[in-house]
């Protein structure tokens, strides 16, 4: 075969590096774009960031909680979605393989911490200043004493109206590390073991869970030189000391052991003992809300099971969530909505929106350079303006998906769920000249905030059920026609899911017995056998 050249003409469509850029951003979140702007800002001198002169406005200057509803931490698992048997809680009812990390803060001494404590040495990480309640509260504590001479002769407590405000001048409340510290000044056991402890509970994560095992810290010995180990019975008193600190459930490996902690200080009745029967052997049924394996396994009937199901609701699957830092858990709205006139009408919140720009004094310099050829700084010149561009862009195009929502609910905004429209990603982009995955992308990880809270964009959007008038009725609207029916039900007489159905055709919503449950079971509401209470 004879080799050629052959000329072809074609067509095909390429994404340029500022269409790919400006894509990426758009599906970013407003914390994920800070990091890209602070990264660009540290790698190109030709961009400036200008801080924010926001108005002196409570709602957009200061951060708003997300409701639990359209929280943005997928991996966290809400008490009631646990505790109420919701699918997430399988996730955590096995062991799982946990991080190793390094115990750093104390120097471990292997003859220490097998006992030997008189010849331990040893460094604590940090001081213990308080001691725990003494009435043996659950969950109280004494903060630390105040010398209240010496700290008013200092002039930081005085009262003077000049003076800074005592809300400033307290003290943060206490991390779970801390409280658990101050806990241990009343434990009676030798140095090596105490030094122990300190380590495990600086291996604790921030739900309070034990992240190491006595094989980890085995191998962090032998890779510092002393191949003695930790001794079993060393191990297991210090593990036990650790478990029976305040909160109920601290050390636990995961979820089923820090269950059966809590239950060990319950009274031991018939309630509990079959609670620990179910944390024990079918806690995977119980977050799959499969009740009938769990009667059929345990042998059981309704009423047994609902008592021993209202005991677990009363436990906390995450025993240091009340230490968490509540600022991990606030967030800024990308737009707010605000009552303008007759309407509700979303603007951008000045907040999240970076004043990016280019620095004016490079750029003029690059201008009057007379020479053609493209140099290093002239190409961050042109980053640093697409940068800019796109990041106006994407604010842009959240604008303006934003204010078409908030155009089609704004009855949502006046009642509330049961008045939300049914809309899909399709009506918004058609609307706009835009493409489906456009605002797809625009409405992830964004958030609204209005009168009623904070809500992600995707919130707004829901299926259609069709009426018996030739309408349609959304999701989210019967969800919450579902949920205020049944917290008005009588108790004595629950409504099944058939009647819920029966009850919304009279309303004139079509839709079937198994609708009723797929809905109620979304908002982990118990089926009629569980809600009865005679």
């Amino acid at each position: 075969m004879k080799a050629g050249l052959q000329l072809k003409l074609a067509q095909h469509l390429t994404l340029t590096p500022q269409l790919q850029q400006s894509i990426r951003l758009l599906q970013l979140s407003t914390l994920e774009l800070q990091q890209e702007i602070e990264a660009a800002l540290a790698e190109n001198p030709l961009l400036e960031l200008a801080e924010s002169d926001a108005p002196d406005d409570r709602s957009a200057d200061e951060p708003i909680e997300v409701p639990d509803a359209v929280d943005v931490y997928a991996s966290s698992v809400d008490r009631e979605q646990l505790l109420d048997g919701s699918d997430s809680m399988a996730a955590y009812s096995t062991p799982e393989q946990l991080d190793t990390r390094e115990l750093g803060g104390d120097a471990f001494d292997a003859s220490a911490l097998n006992g030997q404590s008189d010849s331990a040495d040893f460094t604590q990480t940090s001081a213990v200043e308080s001691a725990p309640d003494s009435s043996g509260s659950e969950g109280d504590f004494d903060a630390p004493s105040l010398d209240f001479a010496e700290w008013g002769s200092s002039g930081a407590g005085s009262f003077d109206d000049d003076d800074e405000s005592f809300e400033s001048q307290r003290a943060s409340p206490p991390s779970l590390r801390e409280h658990l510290r101050a806990q241990l000044v009343m434990v009676k056991e030798s140095a090596g073991i105490l030094q122990l402890v300190h380590a495990l509970i600086d291996s604790l994560d921030e739900h309070g869970f034990l992240s190491v095992t006595k094989s980890d810290i085995d191998d962090l010995l032998e890779k510092g030189g002393n191949d003695d180990g930790i001794a079993d019975e060393t191990w297991d008193t210090a593990l036990g000391i650790l478990q029976s600190l305040d909160p109920a459930g601290v050390g636990a490996a995961d979820l089923r052991e820090c269950l059966l902690l809590q239950l060990k200080n319950r009274p031991n009745n018939g309630d509990t003992k079959l609670a620990r029967r179910i944390v024990s052997e079918a806690l995977e049924h119980l977050g799959k809300r499969d009740y009938a394996r769990i009667k059929k396994l345990l042998d059981i009937d309704d009423i047994d099971l609902k008592d021993a199901h209202a005991v677990i609701r009363t436990l906390t699957p995450r025993p240091g969530a009340p230490f968490a830092d509540i600022s991990a858990s606030l967030m800024v709205p990308d737009v707010i909505v605000r009552r303008s006139k007759r309407r509700w009408v979303a603007e951008l919140n000045s907040v999240a929106v970076p004043r990016l720009s280019v620095n004016s004094v490079y750029a003029d310099m690059l201008q009057r350079q007379k020479e053609g050829r493209s140099t290093p700084l002239s190409t961050q010149l042109q980053e640093a303006r697409w940068l800019v561009k796109n990041v106006a862009q994407r604010f842009d195009t959240i604008l303006r998906v934003s204010s078409e929502i908030v155009e089609r609910q704004q009855a949502f905004f006046d009642h509330g769920e049961v008045a939300m429209r049914p809309l899909v990603l399709r009506e918004v982009a058609d609307a706009l000249g835009l493409h489906e995955s456009t605002v797809s992308r625009v409405t992830t990880q964004k958030y609204l905030s209005c009168m009623r809270g904070s809500f992600e964009l995707k919130y707004f959007f829901g299926s259609h059920v069709a009426t018996d008038a030739g309408g349609a009725a959304s999701s989210t609207a019967i969800r919450a026609m579902i949920k205020t029916l049944i917290s008005e039900e009588d108790t004595n007489e629950p409504l099944t899911d058939s009647r819920i159905a029966e009850l919304l055709g009279d309303q004139g919503i079509i839709v079937a017995r198994r609708t009723v449950a797929k809905y109620r079971e979304l908002q982990n509401i118990a089926p009629v056998n569980l809600r009865r209470r005679s």
